[in-house]
């Protein structure tokens, strides 16, 4: 369909070609001659200023095509069928990368050059170009892949593989901009999101669970605890109702028993926030409630009581 595409618009350059001739022709001498200087020649090959200004007319054709077909897609289709952003603009960055291939290869047709010997007397020298580019070709597929899969859309809150969390700003054919919460884009290669093991908080759109983990001491009665913890979290706007937060016992540790509190939220991308917020609400409840936050105890043994500990450090001194 390209190729085909391609031929019909190389079949009509030269009658644009022909046209723009005709056109010139009511224009003054001087006009004339300057579209015919040579900007470039090598012994039959040339570059005038006339087939310049056809590549920019071509570009700036190209450029207001995308943006009208872009606005066209958004305020219609898109909004008929209710096309969620992430997809909006991987079907728009297709449709650019599709007119731009058009008008390289219409811009390389202008300007005289042929693919096909050029091509064929650099082979050896594109092998070698291929096996060092393996990683961006590898790039520009996965790219592909993400676009026409959608598993990576834009405003996505992704975790990759090296703990790092952020929020997909713009995904590209061969690399995606991840914006983190300090506001720092970070360009991931796509291949990272097809080959690595990347959580994607917002693939399904739901609730997701967090954590909060307190150590209290062994004295207070659990059952207080757990009541004191949920309270915490019910005044909390961004916390769902349904499912209702929980407190379990999730170990007993050497120095105080350890409790989970879990709940659920909309709000991934301010959950380090959130969590902030309610550790602050715990503290403050914890001191009204008189439940104490124990500090590390270590038991000592001393196998010779404290008279022999005593001489034995009197013995070094």
């Amino acid at each position: 369909m390209l190729g085909l595409l391609i031929a019909i618009l190389l079949q009509a350059k030269p009658g644009i070609e022909q046209g723009a001739e005709k056109l010139s022709r009511g224009l003054p001498r001087e006009i004339r001659q300057f579209l015919d200087f040579e900007i470039l020649k090598i012994q039959s090959y040339k570059i005038t200023v006339f087939d310049v200004l056809l590549i920019v007319l071509l570009l700036t054709v190209a450029r207001l095509l995308i943006w009208g077909i872009s606005n066209l897609l958004r305020r219609g289709f898109f909004r008929r069928k209710q096309v969620d952003k992430g997809r909006q603009e991987a079907v728009i960055q297709l449709i650019k990368y599709f007119i731009y291939v058009i008008v390289i290869y219409l811009s390389l047709g202008i300007a005289d050059v042929s693919l096909t010997p050029l091509l064929a007397g650099s082979a050896a020298l594109l092998v070698g170009i291929g096996l060092g580019l393996q990683q961006t070709f590898n790039d520009l597929v996965s790219g592909l892949i993400l676009l026409f899969e959608g598993s990576i859309n834009i405003g996505d809150i992704v975790e990759l593989d090296n703990g790092l969390v952020g929020r997909v700003a713009e995904v590209g054919l061969r690399t995606s901009k991840v914006e983190t919460r300090d506001a720092i884009g970070i360009i991931v290669p796509n291949s990272k999101f097809i080959n690595n093991n990347i959580i994607n908080w917002s693939h399904n759109r739901s609730l997701t669970r967090f954590i909060i983990t307190v150590g209290v001491a062994y004295r207070n009665d659990p059952r207080h605890v757990e009541a004191v913890l949920l309270g915490t979290v019910k005044e909390h706007s961004e916390i769902a109702k349904n499912p209702a937060p929980l407190v379990r016992i999730n170990d007993f540790g050497n120095s105080g028993v350890i409790y989970q509190l879990l709940f659920w939220t909309y709000s991934a991308w301010r959950i380090e926030q959130i969590k902030s917020e309610i550790r602050f609400v715990i503290f403050e409840k914890f001191r009204e409630e008189g439940i104490e936050i124990p500090f590390n105890q270590y038991d000592l043994n001393l196998k010779q009581g404290w008279d022999g500990f005593a001489d034995r450090l009197k013995g070094k001194e």
